[in-house]
């Protein structure tokens, strides 16, 4: 029969032992260093996302105002002098025409627009 040989153990040393201390040590700190950089280009993803959604419901925002003032401007009479016998009939079909623009143009919903053209016959 064969015998085994003895398994032989290799002693490190003080060297050897530091050594494969830096190289445990390295590992882990570059582990570390990713893991943060990973983490920090999330945040600042999300950040990115959050200030465009904020810059986009500003625009949404300002949009609505300027469609509101714009409704308010075509419903309200202009404050001209009164026109000669004849012409209330011009300034309210251009009113009329101002009404139907808008509202191909899309700045005027239809329940919108009908409110303000019942507005401005029903007077």
């Amino acid at each position: 029969m064969m015998r085994r040989r003895p398994v032989m153990r290799r002693r490190r040393g003080l060297v050897g032992t530091m050594a494969t201390t830096a190289v445990v040590a390295g590992t882990a700190a570059a582990t570390t260093g990713a893991i943060q950089r990973r983490s920090q280009a999330k945040m600042q993803a999300q950040a990115a996302e959050s200030a465009e959604a904020q810059q986009v419901a500003e625009m949404q925002q300002q949009l609505n105002d300027m469609q509101a003032q714009q409704l308010a401007a075509a419903t309200q009479p202009a404050a001209a002098p009164a026109p000669a016998a004849g012409g209330a009939g011009t300034d309210m079909m251009q009113q009329l025409q101002q009404l139907a623009s808008m509202k191909e143009q899309g700045l005027l919903s239809d329940e919108e627009f009908a409110a303000a053209k019942a507005r401005l016959l029903g007077g």
